[in-house]
């Protein structure tokens, strides 16, 4: 059987502009928006702590909230704002989801509780999802046969950026307060949404119903013929754990650091330099792997990098030093950037065109779904660590990275289980 064979296909090139084009500026925003968006992760748990919550409601409680509600937002809008882009056009959703993002960013700068925090972060992930909305554009308009590199190219802007932003953000903390890496993050996602705006042209025909229904009936019978795909909920499957082993650290990364450093000052610049090392491990790989999943597979490379993920992960369960942290760390950013962009690849190569909004929109709901449950699974991990302890210590912070690698390996596991090494030929999509 054919992978891709049955989902609603275009009739039309959907870019005007030459795929090339394309790629290099939604590679130029996705870098801009990942440096904006990442500026605020090091020190947005000791944000929430220095605004309060207005209700009585406890810090971990408070965190937890912060980066779950605005990833549990995405993941129930992403499919529509993807369906949305296959009916309306795919350049709109990245405008979309960048000015929004914009917006709202801007707002946070000036709230006055955690609460209204909260508010503003489950806005944020109504209206953005840049990833999924880049994704769905990019995987419309490049030749099947160069897939690999463009999701690798896509996910090192997603990584440069993240490598660059955290330590921006936390140089802006400890020089000039939270409030400037807010408005910092609105500048550049305007810069980005300017970028698509003027020099990204699509000329969309939307797709041929084939018997499909309109309206919300439609909606979801394209989401259903996306998922029936043959190895396309699977590859969603692994994807979700993949992202939920990434993402589960990151609220409690501020935390063990600055427990490793017993209240020293300077833990958002170390917190900056260690996400932001592990990103820029992930620049060097995903290329190299994108490409090199052209040639040999994209299924293998997973599955290799998978399994490097859960042995990087191990020996930071055991960390004492900030230093140690920093390296280890980095080593997990280069084997997860053989994961993710090989992973988002094989979507491509088994589905067609002219569902791409479609299944980037899944995707990015179950990325989102991801990030929305990995801080509850660290939390929990968090305190069964703790204990009887009144407060959590290094110990307990360090051991959510075992959580981590066993998503690692449970997603090693269900790859090499339910994904046929047949997923790696050519789609239905004719390289152009």
């Amino acid at each position: 059987m054919r992978y891709g064979h049955g989902v609603p296909t275009d009739r039309a090139d959907p870019a005007a502009s030459d795929w090339r084009r394309v790629l290099a500026v939604l590679f130029a925003a996705q870098l801009l928006t990942a440096i904006g968006f990442s500026t605020i992760f090091p020190f947005l748990p000791s944000y929430v702590e220095h605004l309060g919550s207005a209700t009585g409601a406890p810090l971990l409680l408070m965190v937890t909230l912060v980066f779950s509600v605005q990833a549990l937002a995405m993941m129930f809008a992403s499919p529509v704002w993807g369906a949305l882009g296959d009916r309306f056009g795919r350049k709109r959703m990245v405008e979309r989801a960048m000015y929004s993002g914009a917006v709202t960013i801007l707002l946070m700068g000036f709230v006055g509780s955690a609460e209204q925090l909260i508010g503003l972060r489950l806005l944020q992930g109504l209206t953005t999802g840049v990833m999924g909305a880049s994704g769905a554009l990019v995987a419309a308009a490049v030749p099947r046969d160069r897939i690999g590199y463009a999701m690798g190219l896509m996910q090192t802007g997603l990584l440069s950026g993240a490598s660059v932003g955290p330590m921006i953000g936390g140089l802006l903390e400890y020089t000039l307060g939270y409030r400037p890496a807010f408005m910092v993050t609105a500048t550049l996602l305007l810069i980005g949404a300017l970028l698509v705006s003027t020099l990204v042209r699509e000329h969309f025909v939307p797709p041929e119903r084939d018997g499909r229904s309109a309206g919300v009936s439609g909606f979801f019978q394209t989401l259903l013929a996306v998922i029936r795909t043959p190895v396309v909920a699977p590859v969603f499957a692994v994807r979700f754990l993949a992202w939920t082993g990434r993402s589960m650290i990151i609220p409690f990364l501020p935390l063990l650091v600055a427990g490793l450093m017993g209240g020293a000052p300077g833990a958002g610049l170390v917190t900056g330099l260690a996400i932001g090392a592990s990103s820029a491990a992930g620049t060097l790989t995903s290329v190299v792997l994108g490409r090199l999943g052209d040639r040999i597979g994209h299924r293998r490379v997973a599955l290799v990098c998978a399994a490097l993920s859960v042995a990087a992960y191990a020996p930071l369960a055991f960390v004492r030093s900030p230093a140690a942290l920093v390296a280890l760390y980095a080593l997990t950013g280069a084997t997860v950037g053989g994961v993710l962009p090989t992973l988002a690849a094989l979507l491509a190569k088994v589905t067609e065109r002219g569902s791409s909004g479609a299944v980037y929109g899944l995707d990015n709901s179950f990325g989102a779904g991801a990030r929305a449950v990995s801080p509850v699974i660290g939390g929990a991990v968090v305190a069964l660590a703790t204990g009887a302890a009144i407060e959590p210590g290094v110990r307990a912070y360090a051991s959510v990275f075992l959580a981590a690698g066993a998503c690692f390996l449970a997603a090693l596991a269900l790859l090499a289980l339910t994904v046929p090494a047949a997923a790696d030929a050519p789609a239905g999509g004719a390289s152009r």
